[in-house]
């Protein structure tokens, strides 16, 4: 076995990794032209509705709203779905605290289903093993990158009367059998805090224009 480089060994690299966020120089010369315009809120310039407009076409979606951050995303998809006071959600066991606390400040009981030991991901067998009457929805997380089964999951969700929502805030770009991340549950949740794929802010993807409305008024 080779030796590790801590111990002598030959080194796999020899430039250490870039940090995290990184900005290329047109990224930082865009973000200094709005600064200098005066327009920097959602109202008075055009960034934040370009941005929505262009993501959703990435997604594969009609819709987009940014937010202030991906916990605010998921809360407002609740919100718009209706979730209220003893529904239980369906969330993963290994996620980010806002897949289940999005659940709790709505009134509800966030229920843990178990992951796949492979995907880290839940399953329709490990969401199926927590279904009680009680259910009222699925929290699907993407966790690092890599996609939960989704038919099986919406094809449960259907059979059982329950809304999906996609947390995506670890996928962005990520592919499910030919279709984006995001564009196949009820509504979807990305995050663009500063340790994710792309970082600005928050953002919240909805199939119908109503969804959006009454996730965000």
């Amino acid at each position: 076995m080779n030796k590790l480089a801590i111990d002598g060994g030959h080194p796999v690299r020899k430039n250490p990794f870039p940090p995290w966020p990184h900005y290329e120089e047109d990224e930082i010369s865009s973000t200094m032209l709005t600064l200098k315009s005066g327009r920097v809120n959602y109202w008075t310039g055009q960034e934040g509705r370009q941005f929505e407009d262009e993501f959703a076409a990435f997604v594969g979606t009609n819709y987009a709203v940014a937010l202030m951050n991906g916990t605010v995303a998921l809360e407002a998809a609740l919100i718009a779905l209706g979730m209220g006071p003893g529904d239980e959600v369906i969330v993963a066991s290994r996620t980010f605290i806002a897949s289940a606390s999005c659940v709790l400040i709505r009134g509800g009981r966030p229920v843990m289903a178990d992951v796949d030991p492979v995907s880290q991901n839940i399953t329709a067998d490990t969401v199926l093993a927590v279904l009680t009457p009680m259910t009222r929805g699925i929290i699907a997380v993407h966790l690092a990158g890599w996609p939960c089964d989704m038919d099986p999951i919406l094809a449960l969700a259907r059979s059982k009367g329950l809304w999906v929502v996609e947390d995506c805030a670890q996928a962005h770009g990520a592919v499910y059998k030919g279709r984006p991340v995001g564009s196949m549950g009820d509504v979807a949740a990305f995050s663009f805090c500063q340790d994710k794929i792309i970082t600005t802010g928050g953002e919240k993807r909805a199939k119908e224009k109503s969804d959006l409305k009454r996730g965000t008024t």
